[in-house]
């Protein structure tokens, strides 16, 4: 074998290392992410009742939670808060998405422009801080709604 010829399988064995490198490295940087619970409001629909809000919640923490509540508040046009309301996500096991849908009566869905998730008022699980919900949150929407904590 001349010299290029060595050089050229050195240089293809030196690159085919890299990648596979770079692929086992991936996944390792993913289960490096931190814990979080993220709620995502997702929808705001009228219901018979008034206002449906849907979220997709999932729960990253590294523990299943016995029970999830957060207090919610609403703006609306004005940037004057309407309603301050309870939800109750119920449990959340390690690692699971679930959707959660909230019917508030008498409220107006075209009228709300904010939600905010004021606090976490349950959060309990084995090995869970009780203030891990509201710390840990990454709140999302996609409904074209502000949201956030």
């Amino acid at each position: 074998m001349n010299f290029i010829a060595r050089h050229s399988v050195g240089l293809i064995a030196a690159t085919a290392l890299l990648i596979l490198a770079a692929v086992d490295i991936a996944p390792a940087q993913e289960a490096a992410s931190p814990p979080a619970l993220t709620l995502e409001l997702n929808a705001l629909q009228p219901s018979e009742k008034g206002c449906r809000l849907t979220f997709v919640v999932t729960n990253n923490l590294g523990a299943a939670l016995d029970k999830v509540g957060f207090e919610v508040a609403l703006f609306n046009q004005a940037q004057v808060v309407d309603r301050i309301t309870l939800l109750d996500f119920k449990e959340l096991p390690q690692g699971k998405t679930k959707v959660r849908r909230f019917d508030l009566g008498e409220l107006d869905c075209t009228k709300v422009t904010r939600v905010l998730v004021n606090d976490s008022t349950e959060c309990a699980g084995a090995g869970v801080d009780t203030k891990a919900c509201i710390r840990q949150l990454n709140p999302i929407t996609k409904s074209g709604i502000q949201f956030g904590s």
